[in-house]
């Protein structure tokens, strides 16, 4: 199915938790390139039981996971319905991430909450979900997905960054589309700003006030994942089991330690992408992290003056992935590639997703 415009609601659940992102976009081509707006963008919030909910839904037995799945997919529905009835939208189909519980390519799974039939019957709406599963079936990694938006709606950046729970960055190599998960991100500042009683760290504010632990520092560059060739991905698991006790082990203030976990991302990120021509490059960077003025500093400083971090509107801080997941929609309404092979690590180029009517 084609049509000459494409009425979407992109919705996005991320790892750090902040909540649902939904995102009403329009899509059009113009001399065969795929063209955007953003026409209402929200984030509902979730509340302190669903995001405990969510988070030690990696836990529960299966029975108990199949339960959430569904009620987290009728929870997804009703809420888009809501904001649709409310804006008075209409839409061509909803296309809808989840929110990732397990994600373990090197098993061969990877899961994301919020049942794609629970979603069409509550919303009324037709549904794409699953976007990951079947690249894994393929022999990829699942993730990261993002980078085929970044190809065909943010092409003039030599390379776009997302800073959410997870950093992860995107870009062309002797034409081919390169991404992958550099390392941690939100997912460690968020719970070190909550040792001092804020839900985040707004601006870098605490961080800024710190100091390095140089031993800190040095053990969380050390860490195996940041060694391994990219196509690779990464997620809660590698966080609970290897990130977060090394910071525990650290008996040292918030601010120091949010100060130094500054420090390691912006190094992690600065080290890819000095591994690739540098020379006048523009880095965009989206995602929660975008929001972080300290973050965005260090990151710039280690960079130098061969690469400028970019910061683009809010609309495209906050909603760049409920974009993109609308427009891999679009695409595989239309049978096109929406998950590249060369990102992933799978066997070939997929349509992917699931259509619920």
């Amino acid at each position: 199915m084609k049509k000459e415009e494409y009425n979407v609601l992109g919705m996005m659940s991320g790892t750090s938790l902040d909540g649902l992102d939904m995102a009403y976009c329009r899509f059009w081509q113009d001399e065969g390139q795929w063209k955007y707006e953003i026409k209402k963008a929200t984030t509902t919030p979730y509340s302190d039981e669903q995001k405990n909910k969510l988070t030690t839904a990696i836990t529960l037995d299966p029975m108990d996971l199949f339960k959430m799945h569904h009620r987290y997919g009728e929870w997804l529905g009703k809420t888009a319905k809501e904001f649709l009835d409310t804006h008075k939208l209409k839409v061509d189909f909803i296309s809808s991430h989840g929110h990732t519980i397990h994600h373990r390519p090197e098993e061969g799974y990877t899961f994301q909450a919020g049942d794609g039939a629970e979603l069409a019957k509550h919303s009324g709406q037709t549904v794409i979900c699953d976007y990951r599963t079947e690249d894994v079936k393929h022999g990829g990694q699942g993730a990261p997905l993002v980078p085929i938006g970044d190809r065909l709606l943010l092409s003039e950046y030599d390379y776009c960054l997302n800073l959410g729970g997870i950093s992860n960055i995107s870009f062309e190599k002797k034409g081919k589309r390169i991404a992958y998960d550099i390392g941690i991100a939100n997912m460690l500042l968020n719970p070190l700003a909550q040792k001092d009683g804020l839900e985040f760290d707004r601006d870098g504010a605490l961080a800024r006030q710190g100091r390095l632990n140089e031993g800190l520092y040095e053990a969380l560059n050390n860490l195996e994942y940041y060694s391994l060739p990219w196509p690779k991905s990464t997620g809660y698991e590698w966080f609970a089991k290897e990130v977060w006790p090394l910071v525990e082990s650290y008996d040292d203030t918030p601010e120091n330690l949010l100060h130094t976990a500054v420090h390691h991302i912006a190094e992690q990120i600065a080290k890819a992408i000095n591994q690739q021509p540098t020379v006048n490059s523009q880095l965009l960077v989206t995602g929660g992290g975008a929001k972080n003025s300290f973050l965005i500093e260090i990151i710039q400083q280690k960079l130098g003056s061969s690469c400028k971090v970019l910061v683009p509107d809010a609309k495209l801080i906050d909603f760049k992935e409920a974009l993109v997941f609308a427009l891999m929609g679009v695409l595989k309404m239309e049978g096109g590639v929406n998950v590249l092979s060369t990102v992933t690590g799978s066997n070939g180029d997929l349509s992917s997703g699931v259509l619920f009517i």
